[in-house]
């Protein structure tokens, strides 16, 4: 290291994210003509609507591009505020509203917000991967409580319990979830509430960013859907990304408590700052433009993902030594390949062994295959796969998948 400086113990300590660097890894051997299928996006390969892509270019054409308020424009906090009105039946302010570069940012602010150096955050596992960074990042230390594949990943009292402690301030939860696409049912949010009533100084973190991606009968609740009387507990984030095919766009929001939001305001003012402007105006129009509108194009994207879920836990059930349970929300299927361990692969440099979820996937990568192994989620001999991909490419990747498996001896 020159002496001109040196990198801190806590970015020294942080992890690379493993899913955009798949990602980026993926799209790089596409870019050099490599015939990839990569089932690593977290994102919907739909485009943006074209009313929320018009109003952005209409913002853009009239010289909306300046600063907004840190919380974002006013008509988009109401917006918000009436959408979850409409949809929740939760009552929020607009001055309880924060408007976020994308959802995550809402979960950073949060993380910074109200941990301090010893403060604990359990997070159920598996999760998803910035969550125990962005704790680390504020100082604090995580425990984590198990969600078991045997229970279809729903979270449960007793492990919320076992990593509770008086240091815990912020808990975690992630329905419908990435990665394993397990959505919480009113028993699981039930024995949620309990724990959160029994510990008054934990605040939930509800990432209900997959809000509207559920399928097979599934429905999605979050917590204040079962314990309204713990609205004072708990933050809401979501965003724009999944349902609107918004990723790049990087708009997400929080809602809750007066006083933890404008704290996150505080944090993001010396960040930041606000949310591009014109992207804003894009965010409005999809809270804005007339409801029918709206529902339409969701629920031709939410049929399509659907479709492919379908299809793909068909699929990968067919393959001998994958063990699946249904994902009925979000888009990811977390198959375990734990029969799988210690089989070979013969290759041109040797037999390869199959000891865990990331040796497989690289396994997978020469034979043309991108999955996230699933280590880095907290799941151990698990991978990841997105269906946020077509249909065709879909179904050749697994074939290629299958197609390895049988060659394991």
């Amino acid at each position: 290291m020159s002496d001109r400086g040196h990198l801190s113990k806590r970015v020294r300590a942080l992890k690379p994210a493993a899913t955009l660097a798949l990602t980026a890894e993926a799209k790089a051997r596409q870019a050099r003509g490599e015939d990839l299928v990569s089932f690593g996006a977290g994102e919907p390969d739909f485009d943006t609507p074209d009313f929320i892509k018009r109003a952005a270019s209409e913002a853009l054409a009239r010289g909306f591009t300046k600063y907004t308020a840190t919380g974002g424009m006013p008509e988009l906090r109401e917006a918000i505020a009436a959408h979850v009105k409409r949809e929740q039946g939760l009552a929020y302010e607009p001055s309880q509203v924060l408007v976020t570069v994308g959802a995550k940012q809402a979960l950073f602010n949060l993380c910074q917000t109200l941990i301090e150096a010893g403060d604990e955050a359990i997070i159920p596992k598996p999760y998803w991967v910035s969550y125990p960074e962005m704790v680390q990042i504020a100082g604090g230390h995580v425990r984590y409580a198990p969600c078991l594949p045997e229970d279809g990943f729903q979270l449960r009292r007793p492990a919320l319990d076992a990593a509770a402690s008086d240091r815990t301030r912020l808990l975690f939860v992630n329905s419908p979830n990435n990665p394993t696409g397990a959505v919480l049912d009113d028993a699981a949010l039930g024995e949620l509430a309990g724990f959160v009533r029994a510990h008054p100084a934990v605040t939930v973190a509800s990432d209900d960013i997959y809000e509207r991606m559920v399928y097979g009968g599934a429905r999605f609740r979050n917590l204040l859907a079962v314990a309204p009387d713990l609205k004072e507990r708990v933050v809401l984030v979501s965003g724009f990304s999944k349902t609107f095919a918004m990723t790049g766009w990087r708009i997400g929001y929080a809602l809750g408590p007066k006083e933890i939001i404008a704290a996150m305001q505080k944090v993001q003012d010396q960040s930041t700052s606000c949310a591009t402007s014109f992207a804003q105006s894009g965010a409005l129009a999809a809270m804005t433009a007339p409801r029918e509108e709206v529902d339409a194009v969701v629920a031709r994207m939410h049929a399509e993902f659907d479709r492919r879920r379908s299809r793909m836990v068909e699929l990968l059930r067919a393959i001998p030594g994958f063990t699946l349970v249904e994902p009925l929300g979000a888009f990811y299927a977390l198959p375990s390949i734990e029969a799988l361990l210690g089989r070979r692969l013969p290759t041109p440099d040797g037999e390869q062994t199959v000891t865990d979820g990331e040796s497989f996937c690289k396994l997978l990568l020469a034979r043309g295959v991108a999955v996230i192994p699933g280590e880095p989620f907290g799941a151990p001999n698990h991978i990841r796969f997105s269906f946020a991909l077509g249909m065709p490419d879909l179904e050749r990747g697994i074939e290629r998948v299958a197609r390895m498996v049988a060659e394991l001896r």
